[in-house]
């Protein structure tokens, strides 16, 4: 039997791509940028409140069409302490470790953000604690959910 060989070829290719955040993701991503604020929306029927703010309410069904401004402060609902390193898509570099991140109550919203909070230590953390955002600075804020840099245990 013969046998064929293979040709091997390694190469670095470039994938670059662009994606639309949505009409309300536009929105809160520039008032994340610009004002520092942060934006989600409302759903007329139940009133519920959305951030990052969705095109559907999940219980009714309905446009949730009114964009309204949350706090920048938080209950921590859970979280988890990671302590493996992967590729940080944001950088392209392995992740510093240990790092957590938390599900987060914004006050007046009924859904969660998921993010990162600044403590790492899981005798420090515990579900019901209070948390403020973190932005970058102005001249590094460039329209991303990465423009909140973490949220910090109010004390």
């Amino acid at each position: 039997m013969d046998k064929d060989e293979l040709i091997h070829l390694h190469v670095d290719v470039d994938l670059p791509y662009r994606w639309a955040a949505g009409r309300y993701g536009s929105i809160m991503l520039k008032a994340l940028r610009d004002e520092k604020k942060i934006l989600g929306n409302c759903c007329p029927q139940c009133n519920k409140v959305y951030v990052p703010p969705r095109v559907v309410c999940g219980p009714c069904f309905v446009a949730p069409d009114e964009v309204v401004e949350l706090s920048d402060t938080g209950t921590l609902a859970g979280y988890s302490v990671v302590n493996y390193p992967f590729i940080d898509p944001e950088t392209g570099q392995k992740r510093p470790v240990p790092y957590t991140y938390a599900y987060i109550q914004l006050d007046g919203c009924d859904s969660y953000l998921s993010h990162l909070i600044d403590e790492t230590d899981p005798a420090r953390l515990s579900p019901g604690m209070r948390v403020k955002a973190v932005f970058r600075s102005d001249a590094d804020r460039v329209g991303r959910l990465q423009d909140i840099l973490h949220f910090k245990i109010i004390e």
